[in-house]
Protein backbone atom coordinates (compact mmCIF):
# COMPACT_ATOMS: atom_id res chain seq x y z
CA UNK A 1 0.00 0.00 0.00
CA UNK A 2 1.31 3.23 -0.98
CA UNK A 3 2.46 5.40 1.62
CA UNK A 4 -0.18 8.71 0.96
CA UNK A 5 -2.86 5.89 1.19
CA UNK A 6 -1.73 4.76 4.80
CA UNK A 7 -1.11 8.42 5.88
CA UNK A 8 -5.16 9.37 4.44
CA UNK A 9 -6.89 11.32 6.84
CA UNK A 10 -10.54 11.17 7.74
CA UNK A 11 -12.68 12.27 4.40
CA UNK A 12 -9.40 12.54 2.28
CA UNK A 13 -8.77 11.09 -0.97
CA UNK A 14 -6.09 11.01 -3.33
CA UNK A 15 -6.73 12.56 -6.43
CA UNK A 16 -3.66 12.82 -8.24
CA UNK A 17 -0.19 10.73 -7.81
CA UNK A 18 3.40 10.50 -9.19
CA UNK A 19 7.07 9.47 -8.78
CA UNK A 20 10.67 9.92 -9.66
CA UNK A 21 10.98 9.66 -13.49
CA UNK A 22 12.78 6.33 -15.23
CA UNK A 23 15.47 9.34 -15.80
CA UNK A 24 17.13 7.95 -12.08
CA UNK A 25 18.13 4.83 -12.65
CA UNK A 26 20.22 5.72 -16.06
CA UNK A 27 23.52 6.40 -13.64
CA UNK A 28 22.95 3.04 -11.61
CA UNK A 29 22.07 1.18 -14.38
CA UNK A 30 25.52 2.92 -16.94
CA UNK A 31 27.36 1.86 -14.03
CA UNK A 32 26.38 -1.53 -13.16
CA UNK A 33 27.06 -2.42 -16.62
CA UNK A 34 31.03 -1.23 -17.05
CA UNK A 35 31.10 -2.84 -13.63
CA UNK A 36 29.64 -6.15 -14.70
CA UNK A 37 31.35 -6.21 -17.90
CA UNK A 38 34.81 -5.03 -15.50
CA UNK A 39 33.86 -7.99 -13.18
CA UNK A 40 33.21 -10.26 -15.30
CA UNK A 41 36.32 -10.01 -17.43
CA UNK A 42 38.07 -10.59 -13.94
CA UNK A 43 36.34 -13.30 -13.26
CA UNK A 44 37.13 -14.94 -16.31
CA UNK A 45 40.86 -13.58 -15.89
CA UNK A 46 41.84 -15.76 -12.63
CA UNK A 47 40.68 -12.93 -10.45
CA UNK A 48 37.36 -14.91 -9.02
CA UNK A 49 37.46 -12.96 -5.88
CA UNK A 50 37.75 -9.48 -6.98
CA UNK A 51 35.41 -10.19 -9.79
CA UNK A 52 32.77 -11.35 -7.39
CA UNK A 53 33.02 -8.37 -4.85
CA UNK A 54 33.02 -6.17 -7.86
CA UNK A 55 29.60 -8.17 -8.87
CA UNK A 56 28.22 -7.62 -5.48
CA UNK A 57 28.85 -3.98 -5.77
CA UNK A 58 27.35 -4.01 -9.10
CA UNK A 59 23.90 -5.32 -7.88
CA UNK A 60 23.89 -3.01 -5.17
CA UNK A 61 24.05 -0.14 -7.29
CA UNK A 62 21.44 -1.07 -9.43
CA UNK A 63 19.20 -2.06 -6.66
CA UNK A 64 19.87 0.94 -5.09
CA UNK A 65 18.55 3.05 -7.91
CA UNK A 66 15.37 0.65 -8.14
CA UNK A 67 14.94 1.41 -4.32
CA UNK A 68 14.89 5.03 -4.50
CA UNK A 69 12.78 5.13 -7.61
CA UNK A 70 10.29 2.82 -5.94
CA UNK A 71 10.35 4.36 -2.72
CA UNK A 72 9.76 7.94 -3.58
CA UNK A 73 6.03 9.12 -4.16
CA UNK A 74 4.10 12.64 -4.56
CA UNK A 75 0.63 12.94 -3.91
CA UNK A 76 -1.96 15.27 -4.34
CA UNK A 77 -5.49 15.25 -2.00
CA UNK A 78 -8.96 17.06 -1.90
CA UNK A 79 -7.08 18.27 1.92
CA UNK A 80 -3.47 18.10 1.53
CA UNK A 81 -0.01 17.44 -0.99
CA UNK A 82 1.88 14.74 0.68
CA UNK A 83 6.01 14.10 -0.49
CA UNK A 84 7.78 11.69 0.44
CA UNK A 85 11.31 10.42 -1.11
CA UNK A 86 13.59 7.64 0.72
CA UNK A 87 13.58 4.58 2.06
CA UNK A 88 16.17 4.68 4.77
CA UNK A 89 16.79 8.14 4.77
CA UNK A 90 13.13 9.60 4.43
CA UNK A 91 12.34 13.30 3.64
CA UNK A 92 8.35 13.67 3.65
CA UNK A 93 6.27 17.05 3.72
CA UNK A 94 3.07 16.96 3.89
CA UNK A 95 0.70 20.21 3.78
CA UNK A 96 -2.67 21.02 3.99
CA UNK A 97 -3.84 23.15 0.78
CA UNK A 98 -4.93 26.08 2.62
CA UNK A 99 -1.15 26.03 4.21
CA UNK A 100 0.34 26.01 0.33
CA UNK A 101 1.97 29.57 -0.16
CA UNK A 102 3.63 28.18 -3.66
CA UNK A 103 4.38 25.17 -5.70
CA UNK A 104 7.22 25.63 -8.24
CA UNK A 105 8.70 23.76 -10.97
CA UNK A 106 12.14 23.64 -12.24
CA UNK A 107 13.37 21.76 -15.64
CA UNK A 108 16.36 21.86 -17.17
CA UNK A 109 16.49 21.10 -20.97
CA UNK A 110 16.17 17.50 -20.65
CA UNK A 111 13.81 17.95 -17.96
CA UNK A 112 11.28 19.41 -20.34
CA UNK A 113 12.03 17.23 -22.96
CA UNK A 114 11.57 13.96 -21.25
CA UNK A 115 8.69 15.07 -19.08
CA UNK A 116 10.67 15.42 -15.19
CA UNK A 117 11.52 18.02 -13.00
CA UNK A 118 11.92 19.79 -9.41
CA UNK A 119 9.13 20.88 -7.48
CA UNK A 120 9.66 23.12 -4.68
CA UNK A 121 6.97 23.57 -2.32
CA UNK A 122 6.75 26.40 -0.10
CA UNK A 123 4.61 26.35 2.88
CA UNK A 124 3.32 29.81 4.76
CA UNK A 125 6.25 31.32 6.88
CA UNK A 126 8.18 27.83 5.99
CA UNK A 127 11.24 27.44 3.53
CA UNK A 128 11.31 25.66 0.40
CA UNK A 129 11.33 21.99 -0.05
CA UNK A 130 12.62 20.79 -3.73
CA UNK A 131 12.20 17.33 -4.64
CA UNK A 132 14.38 16.51 -7.80
CA UNK A 133 13.56 14.13 -10.86
CA UNK A 134 10.02 13.89 -9.95
CA UNK A 135 7.90 12.53 -13.33
CA UNK A 136 5.25 14.78 -14.61
CA UNK A 137 6.26 17.79 -12.64
CA UNK A 138 4.27 20.63 -14.48
CA UNK A 139 0.74 18.36 -14.18
CA UNK A 140 1.43 18.14 -10.33
CA UNK A 141 1.89 21.29 -9.84
CA UNK A 142 -1.42 21.62 -12.07
CA UNK A 143 -3.10 19.64 -9.96
CA UNK A 144 -2.19 21.08 -6.53
CA UNK A 145 -3.13 24.23 -7.88
CA UNK A 146 -7.04 22.67 -9.27
CA UNK A 147 -7.00 21.40 -5.11
CA UNK A 148 -6.11 24.09 -4.15
CA UNK A 149 -8.89 26.29 -5.78
CA UNK A 150 -11.75 23.76 -5.45
CA UNK A 151 -11.14 23.68 -1.49
CA UNK A 152 -11.49 27.23 -1.67
CA UNK A 153 -14.38 27.15 -3.45
CA UNK A 154 -16.00 25.36 -1.26
CA UNK A 155 -14.85 27.24 1.87
CA UNK A 156 -16.39 30.57 -0.35
CA UNK A 157 -19.60 28.47 -0.70
CA UNK A 158 -20.43 27.57 2.95
CA UNK A 159 -19.15 31.13 4.10
CA UNK A 160 -21.80 32.50 1.73
CA UNK A 161 -24.50 30.08 3.16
Amino acid sequence: MAFADQNLISGETVHYQTGLHWVVLVAPIALGVVFGLTSLMLIFSSFVGIGLILLLMTALIVASGFLRRASSEFAVTNKRVILKAGLIRRTSLELLLNKIESVGVNQGLLGRALGYGTIVVRGTGGTAEPFTTVRHALEFRRQVQEQIDRSQSAMSARAGS
